[in-house]
């Protein structure tokens, strides 16, 4: 029988845009016993139910958002997810202005349509040792990374504070931090737990071609070639749409299916990523997803396939269950990267595992000393 949490997950958010904002909604719409609970993998981890979350501190660097309560920033533009708890509590926790670094991408400001265009916010930038102070009087438990793709200096910036400060960090986004060993050093050393890279949404393109892909290896069909394109019209495809940024995404989403591949593909014979910016789609998210292959005589065959999803609605489903791991590893005294957690959670972990191996690793790691 699950044990009760001690207390509530404090949790702090890097970036408050489309994925923050339903986080935020979905803790309090769980919290409510809304919509008989679908949608969630986990009602309990740990002992920990969603309500159990609370934020407490959160940075980002648009004018609109900063100085705002989080409860009526995640609201503000350019945010343009879905509002599917429009009523949000307010937290208490105002979101402060963080370290710029390489956070924006300076074709952000170009755009014209008000829901786009990124506003800087005029006040001083945060320093390591006012994010530090913070996340200790805080009392936080978990970073969360929301940082735009591309983020590299940004990213290492928090993750250097949060170690500082002892705080589990999660890492949402393609920078490698818990998958570079240098790193997962220093977290494994400070006794700090972190989970990463780059979040993988709960039904969304990754975990789909990962899917039929080990689908292909299990039935004996050869696969030749494959490619994955994705549309949308949030800020995070705007912000890709700077191909100089996307490096890292590349990297994390080709592995994510080379890794559940019976063997490799050549370079020429794999294309995942993202493909461009629609900005009608707003939050929506496209994939269209193509395999091709050969059967038994090696006769010709090919799959395709077309999802549409709300893109950070996906990714909360996963969030909200990475958070509690991180808090769950926190409380065992674990340090350095969770890697059940992170294998089943992210496209990039430390150590990949395909993802029937990645779930029962996850079931075991929650059951553990239940």
């Amino acid at each position: 029988m699950l044990t009760p949490p001690r207390r509530p997950i404090n949790v702090a958010i890097i970036g408050v845009g489309n994925c923050a904002s339903s986080l935020v909604q979905g803790i309090q719409h769980y919290g409510q016993g809304a919509n008989d609970l679908a949608g969630l993998m986990h009602w309990e981890i740990g002992g920990y139910r969603p309500a159990d979350l609370k934020v407490v501190a959160a940075w980002d660097v648009d004018a609109r958002k900063v100085g705002q309560d989080v409860a009526d920033a995640i609201f503000a533009k350019p945010n343009c997810t879905a509002v599917f708890c429009p009523e949000v509590t307010e937290t208490g926790a105002t979101v402060q202005m963080g370290a710029v670094l390489d956070g924006v991408a300076e074709h952000m400001t170009d755009y014209p349509d008000d829901n786009r265009t990124f506003v800087m916010a005029e006040r001083a930038e945060a320093t390591r040792e006012s994010v530090v102070k913070a996340l200790r009087e805080a009392g936080v438990d978990v970073m969360m990374n929301y940082l735009p793709v591309g983020s590299q200096k940004a990213t290492e910036f928090y993750a250097e504070c949060a170690l500082e400060a002892g705080v589990a960090f999660v890492n949402n986004i393609p920078v490698f931090i818990a998958s570079e060993p240098e790193w997962a050093e220093r977290f494994q050393a400070a006794g700090v737990p972190i989970i990463g890279d780059d979040i993988k949404a709960q039904l969304g393109a990754t975990i789909v071609h990962r899917v039929l892909t080990d689908l292909f290896r299990k039935r004996g069909v050869k696969l030749d070639r494959t490619y994955q394109l994705n549309t949308g019209g949030n800020t995070d495809f705007l912000n890709m749409s700077n191909r100089t940024r996307l490096k890292s995404k590349k990297i994390s989403k080709t592995e994510a299916v080379q890794s559940v591949a019976e063997t490799r593909l050549e370079d020429e014979n794999i294309h995942v990523g993202p493909s461009d910016y629609v900005a009608w789609q707003n939050d929506n998210k496209v994939c269209f997803l193509r395999m091709e292959g050969q059967l038994f005589g090696g006769v010709p065959m090919n799959l395709e396939l077309r999802l549409s999803v709300e893109d950070s609605p996906n990714s909360a489903g996963v969030a909200i269950d990475m958070v509690r791991c991180a808090a769950l590893a926190k409380d065992r005294g674990l340090g350095g990267p969770i890697l059940a957690p992170a294998a089943y959670f992210c496209k990039h972990p430390p150590e990949q595992m395909t993802d029937d191996e990645a779930y029962a690793q996850v079931e075991a790691f929650i059951a553990a000393g239940a």
